[in-house]
C-alpha cells in the first residue's frame, strides 16, 4: 500500500487548516481594508478641497505700469469731458451763426452779397471744421 504525501492530496482533503476555515474568504480583513481605503481617499479629497492656489502679486515694475496706464486713462477721460463741453458750446455758436447768416442772406437781393455775409460763412466753415476735429479726438486714441 502506498502512502500519499500530504502535499499530493487534493486541496479539499488537506488537514493543515482547521475544517471550518476551508473555502471561506477572510471577510473581516477585506472589509477592514475597504474601510481603510475609503477613509484615506476621503481624507485626501477633503484635503484637496481646502487647498487654494497662492495668489501672486505683480512686481513693482508691473504695478508702476498699471498706475501709469490708469493715470493715462483718467487724463484721457478728463480731456474727453472737456472736449465734449467745447463741442456743445461750439455747436450752439454754430447754430447762432447759421441763423444770423440766413437772416442776412434773406435781407439781401439775389444779385448782391454783402462782405458781412461772406465773413460769417467763412467763420461758420472754420468753426464747423474745428468741431469735426474735436469729435475725431473724442472718439479715442489710435
Amino acid at each position: 500500500m502506498q502512502f500519499r504525501k500530504h502535499h499530493d492530496l487534493p486541496y479539499e482533503q488537506r488537514t493543515d487548516r482547521p475544517p471550518r476555515q476551508r473555502g471561506r474568504l477572510p471577510w473581516g480583513r477585506i472589509s477592514a481594508c475597504v474601510l481603510a481605503m475609503a477613509a484615506l481617499s476621503g481624507a485626501t479629497l477633503s484635503g484637496l478641497q481646502r487647498w487654494t492656489p497662492p495668489v501672486s502679486t505683480p512686481d513693482k515694475n508691473a504695478q508702476m505700469g498699471m498706475q501709469e496706464e490708469k493715470a493715462k486713462q483718467q487724463n484721457f477721460e478728463a480731456a474727453n469731458t472737456e472736449r465734449k463741453k467745447q463741442i456743445a458750446d461750439d455747436s450752439a455758436k454754430l447754430l447762432k451763426l447759421a441763423t444770423d447768416l440766413k437772416a442776412e442772406v434773406d435781407k439781401t437781393n439775389k444779385d448782391t452779397l454783402s462782405l458781412n455775409v461772406i465773413r460769417k460763412a467763412d467763420e461758420i466753415e472754420k468753426l464747423a471744421h474745428s468741431v469735426k476735429e474735436k469729435m475725431k479726438l473724442t472718439m479715442g486714441p489710435g
